[in-house]
């Protein structure tokens, strides 16, 4: 029997997901709206920390960008459970569980999860320096569905890795936005829909849960083009767009 999971959208690359008996909240983010650094949040979260309540397992894919840690968002992390992130982001946060590519962790809620740190390929390869490292995740249950939550990649090829070692994704979480900063140039920091859809070919049976597509001002392709756009790609049938704050089966 497989189970179902539910997911609540916050904001940005936020998502509350109820998985194997446990609250798994990614990337988290819930700061009211206004300048983070050098990037803007244009909106503030569905629902606040305290509404969300403490988290079993926070993952969070980089720790050095506002708009996929913010303070608020790190003030939470700091009061779960546990909180996965890069190596370099655990040095930064004591208390933190730092992961590479390759590393496993497990949890342990109605039956025991191992969440696999996977590549992230944040902008093109000539800024991946400077962007810092990054990764994703990939969650698995006996008798779950195998999620995988993507982080700020914004590669194809290197999703593609993801895919040759767990062909059997059942729902992919990605980060699109077409996220874009004006010191970077034109490059696409994240997935835009119609690379998100490349992806997808990979997993053709998958649900494709686009997050990180709404609430700051550098994400160039909004939740709606983005939605939209994958529609037109093919993915109606297996896209669910989320409604923020409205748990949903995904």
């Amino acid at each position: 029997m497989t189970h179902i999971i539910t997911a609540t959208l916050i904001g940005g690359p936020t998502a509350v997901l109820q998985y194997a008996g446990l609250t798994i909240v990614t990337d988290p983010t819930f700061d009211q709206p206004g300048p983070h650094a050098y990037l803007v949040k244009t909106h503030g979260p569905a629902l606040t920390a305290d509404q969300v309540g403490v988290a079993d397992v926070v993952l969070i894919s980089h720790d050095q960008h506002p708009d996929n840690l913010d303070d608020a968002g790190r003030e939470y992390a700091q009061r779960s459970t546990v909180a996965i992130t890069t190596v370099a982001g655990a040095e930064r946060n004591p208390g933190f569980v730092g992961v590479a590519p390759g590393d496993t962790h497990t949890v342990q809620g109605d039956v025991e999860v191992t969440i696999t740190a996977v590549p992230a390929q944040h902008g093109p390869f000539e800024l991946v320096e400077v962007a810092g490292p990054v990764v994703g995740f990939v969650m698995e249950a006996e008798g779950w569905p195998t999620v995988y939550f993507s982080g700020d990649n914004a590669s194809v090829e290197v999703a593609g890795t993801i895919a040759d070692r767990f062909p059997y994704v059942d729902v992919a979480l990605l980060c699109v936005g077409a996220a874009q900063l004006a010191m970077r140039g034109p490059a696409l920091l994240t997935l835009n829909a119609d690379r998100a859809a490349q992806v997808m070919q990979r997993w053709p049976s998958a649900t494709v849960v686009p997050v990180h597509a709404d609430g700051w001002e550098h994400f160039s392709e909004q939740r709606a083009q983005a939605v939209a756009r994958l529609r037109e790609l093919g993915l109606a049938g297996r896209l669910v767009d989320l409604e923020p704050g409205v748990p949903t089966v995904v």
